[in-house]
């Protein structure tokens, strides 16, 4: 089996990154994904198997932090805020720009879950403006 992972028979194309965080089917995914990620961080922090839910205020903070609330509507709430954060992170992970092991091992690295979160968005936003998939602001 391959390691990479084929996401063009169920991903759309979308024409900028604000089509991307306001997804909510994309979200939806990543919200599996982010939780996932955020499970084996604590597991490899804590040394033994860990299932845990990320709260939505941490990540619509990191998202801000990120500088990527901007490219959002502006009457929008934290809910919202942190589907956007899960969606650009699934999204990244979908067209192979962070792995996995990427990820987890950014918030392992990470003070606190607010801050590997702020590194993970950052790092998503680089990887996708570097991709040339679509021009993001920096």
């Amino acid at each position: 089996m391959s390691k990479s992972h084929d996401s063009s028979h169920f991903l759309k194309t979308y024409r900028t990154l604000s089509e991307v965080l306001v997804d909510r089917q994309l979200a939806s995914l990543g919200d599996a994904y982010v939780n996932f990620v955020y499970s084996l961080a604590l597991s490899e922090k804590k040394k033994r198997p860990q299932g845990a839910k990320v709260k939505g205020g941490p990540l619509a903070e990191a998202l801000r932090k990120a500088g990527l609330r901007e490219m959002l509507p502006s009457r929008i709430d934290k809910h919202v805020l942190s589907d956007a954060a899960e969606a650009v992170v699934v999204y990244a992970w979908l067209h192979e720009l962070l792995t996995l092991e990427e990820s987890v091992q950014t918030i392992v690295e990470s003070e606190n879950s607010l801050d590997g979160f702020e590194r993970l968005l950052r790092k998503a936003k680089e990887e996708i403006r570097n991709s040339g998939l679509f021009e993001v602001p920096h």
